[in-house]
C-alpha cells in the first residue's frame, strides 16, 4: 500500500484529540453536576439536618464513579482508535477537503495550543497548496507546481477556521481560477494555522512570500495580498514585519484587498471575553467559562484587531478593560482597497450597524471609528448589500471589484 506521509500521524492525532475533548467535556459536566448537587443538599441539609450527610456521600459516590468510568473509557478509546483509524488510509486528512476543513476549524480554535504541544496537527503552519498539497518554496518544486507561472502574484488567504478551499464555497471557480484563465496573473493559495497569533502568522507569511519571490521561476513584476476576515489582518501583519526588518518582497507589493476584515475588531469576540469573565465566577457555570477561555490567541487577537506581538505579550489574556492595539500603517507605496458586506440593503439600516455582516461590522471592515481610523481611502472601498461574512468569498459583484484592483 502507497501510504503518504502524515497520514497515520494527523488520523492518531485526530483520535486521539476527539476522545480526549469528549473525556474533557465529561469532566467538566461532573464539575456542574456537582457545584448543583453541593448547592441542593446544602438547602435539603437545612431542614432533614443529619440525614442529608448519608444520601449526599451515596449521591457523590455514585456519580463521581459514573463520570470516572466514563472519562477513563475515552481516554483509552483515543489511544486504541489511534492505532487502528488510520487503516487502509493512504492520504493525509490534511490533503484532502473535508479531512483539512475539520483539522481548519480545530486549528481555528486551539491551534496554539497543538503548536505548542507538536501536535501533527499544526506540524505546518504556513504553507502554500496545490490541490490540498503543501508546495515547498524551491525552485524546481515550484515550477512543478505552476507550470504557467507569470510574472504577477495574487496571494489568497483564508479566514478564521478556515483553509484555501473556502475560496471555493461558491461552488464555481474561485476569484483566483478566474484571474488566471483570463490571463496575466499567476494565483497562489496559502494555508495557515488560525489559532496562532495573527503577528506570529503575519511573521510566517513575510518569510514564505520572500521564499516564494526568491525560487518563482519567472522575475516578478508585483504582488497583490487579498485576504478575507482574519486573512486581511495576516497581510498587514506580514507587510509591517518585513518593511521592519528589511525583506526585498514588499518592494513588489503593488495592492492589497480585505474583504470583510475587522481592522478594529470583531464584537463576537469581545462577547466571548467577557462573558468568560462572568461564567468563571459561579461554579455551575466555571466549566463553561474555562472551555470559552481556552479560545485560541488568534482568536483573542480579533477582539481588537492586534497584528503585532506588542498587542499580547506579557499581557493578561483574561484581564478586563480595553484591548491593546497598536495603530499600524497601511504599507506606503501600495494601493489597498477593502470590501464590507452588512445583511440588510442600507448601511443606515439599524438591524445592519448592528449585525453588520453577521461577524463583522462595516465602521470595522472600513477601518473607520469614532476612535480609531486605518487610512482607508473611502474611494478604494465597497460596500456589498443584502449579504453574509462568507458571501464575500464567492459574491460576482465582490469579484468584479477585485478583477478592477487587481488589474489596476
Amino acid at each position: 500500500m502507497d501510504r503518504r506521509p502524515g497520514a497515520t500521524a494527523e488520523v492518531r492525532a485526530l483520535a486521539r484529540l476527539g476522545c480526549a475533548e469528549l473525556s474533557g467535556a465529561t469532566s467538566g459536566t461532573h464539575r456542574v453536576h456537582r457545584a448543583i448537587s453541593d448547592r441542593v443538599f446544602a438547602g435539603v441539609g437545612l431542614g432533614v439536618g443529619a440525614f442529608a450527610a448519608p444520601v449526599k456521600a451515596l449521591h457523590d459516590g455514585i456519580t463521581d464513579g459514573v463520570y470516572l468510568a466514563i472519562t477513563t473509557a475515552m481516554d483509552t478509546a483515543g489511544e486504541v482508535g489511534g492505532r487502528f483509524a488510520d487503516l487502509g488510509l493512504t492520504t493525509p486528512p490534511s490533503e484532502t477537503v473535508r479531512g483539512a476543513a475539520l483539522i481548519g476549524v480545530i486549528q481555528g480554535l486551539i491551534g496554539d495550543d497543538l503548536e505548542a504541544t507538536k501536535s501533527p496537527l499544526a506540524a505546518e503552519p504556513m504553507t502554500v497548496r496545490v490541490a490540498g498539497r503543501a508546495v515547498p518554496l524551491d525552485a524546481d518544486r515550484l515550477t512543478g507546481a505552476f507550470p504557467e507561472a507569470r510574472s504577477r502574484l495574487v496571494v489568497f488567504l483564508h479566514g478564521l477556521v478556515e483553509t484555501e478551499h473556502a475560496w471555493s464555497l461558491g461552488g464555481g471557480p474561485t476569484f483566483g481560477e478566474r484571474l488566471a484563465a483570463e490571463g496575466g496573473v499567476s494565483p497562489v493559495f496559502v494555508r495557515y494555522n488560525t489559532g496562532r497569533r495573527i503577528s506570529e502568522n503575519g511573521r510566517a507569511l513575510a518569510e514564505l512570500l520572500e521564499g516564494l519571490v526568491d525560487g518563482w521561476p519567472v522575475p516578478i513584476e508585483d504582488v497583490v495580498l487579498v485576504g478575507h476576515s482574519m486573512g486581511g489582518l495576516v497581510a498587514r501583519s506580514a507587510a509591517h514585519h518585513a518593511e521592519t526588518v528589511g525583506m526585498a518582497w514588499p518592494a513588489g507589493l503593488s495592492a492589497t484587498v480585505t474583504l470583510g476584515t475587522p481592522h478594529l475588531g470583531a464584537p463576537l469576540e469581545t462577547l466571548a471575553h467577557y462573558g468568560s469573565a462572568a461564567l468563571v465566577k459561579l461554579p455551575e457555570t466555571a466549566p463553561f467559562g474555562r472551555m470559552l477561555r481556552r479560545r485560541s490567541g488568534g482568536i483573542r487577537d480579533l477582539r481588537a484587531g492586534s497584528i503585532v506581538d506588542e498587542d499580547w505579550s506579557g499581557r493578561d489574556a483574561d484581564a478586563l478593560g480595553r484591548a491593546a492595539a497598536a495603530e499600524i500603517p497601511l504599507p506606503v507605496g501600495s494601493a489597498h482597497y477593502f470590501v464590507a458586506a452588512t445583511v440588510t440593503r442600507s448601511r443606515r439600516n439599524p438591524v445592519g450597524r448592528v449585525v453588520g455582516d453577521g461577524l463583522v461590522l462595516l465602521p470595522s471592515a472600513s477601518g473607520r471609528s469614532r476612535a480609531r481610523r486605518i487610512c482607508f481611502d473611502p474611494a478604494n472601498g465597497m460596500h456589498l448589500p443584502r449579504a453574509h461574512h462568507f458571501t464575500l468569498l464567492h459574491d460576482e459583484a465582490v469579484y468584479a471589484r477585485l478583477r478592477e484592483w487587481v488589474r489596476g
